[in-house]
């Protein structure tokens, strides 16, 4: 039996994910806002708060619609992060986020998870490469502790470096329910090849 799809559950994903493509809005906040324009001071029924998969599916139909910049975006990005990769190979680099999923606000960064031990190798890299860069921290992709994270433009484009120890590799090359949630640079340069 084909369950029917909630009508609130969808008005909340629609809002979430225009707050994202045209605010620049994290999924979390997004969902908030979303709530409160929504419902105001009434409390949301559990079931119908969406989860990060249906922003994702609203958000892809949003830009698909409104963002005619969408499409070459995403080559951009993707393009600008395989390059990026090559010089950071000696971290191995995953691409995660929205530039590995396809769906590119002009905010979203091009987001690298690094598994390297040490993350001042990385820092040194950057700064004999004359990249100017601040440095922040990220929740861990498993939850939970946080990792160091670097933010800086490349080619206009904003980039997020999280820094991950070598052993959390492992974990992360689990797949998700939507596919994998990260590639390395052949899994992108595949992804590039079949939008080409």
């Amino acid at each position: 039996m084909h369950e029917v799809p909630d009508p609130l559950r969808l008005e909340l994903a629609a809002v979430a994910a225009r707050l994202v493509a045209d605010g620049g809005h994290d999924y979390a906040s997004a969902k908030k806002k979303a709530l409160r324009q929504v419902l105001g001071d009434n409390p949301a029924p559990k079931r119908s708060v969406p989860d990060n998969d249906e922003i994702d599916a609203a958000l892809r139909e949003h830009l698909e619609l409104f963002d005619p910049g969408h499409v070459p975006r995403v080559v951009q990005r993707r393009r600008t992060a395989a390059a990026l990769m090559q010089r950071l190979q000696a971290f191995h680099p995953y691409l995660t986020g929205a530039v590995w999923k396809g769906i590119v606000t002009e905010h979203a960064p091009i987001h690298l998870q690094l598994f390297h031990d040490n993350p001042k190798d990385v820092e040194i890299q950057l700064l004999n490469d004359g990249v100017d860069f601040d440095v922040s921290t990220v929740p861990h992709f498993r939850g939970g502790a946080e990792v160091e994270a670097i933010a800086f433009y490349v080619d206009d484009a904003p980039v997020l470096l999280s820094l991950y120890e070598h052993d959390d590799l492992r974990g992360a090359l689990r797949r998700g329910a939507a596919g994998p949630e990260r590639g390395d640079r052949q899994a992108l340069l595949e992804r590039l090849a079949e939008a080409a």
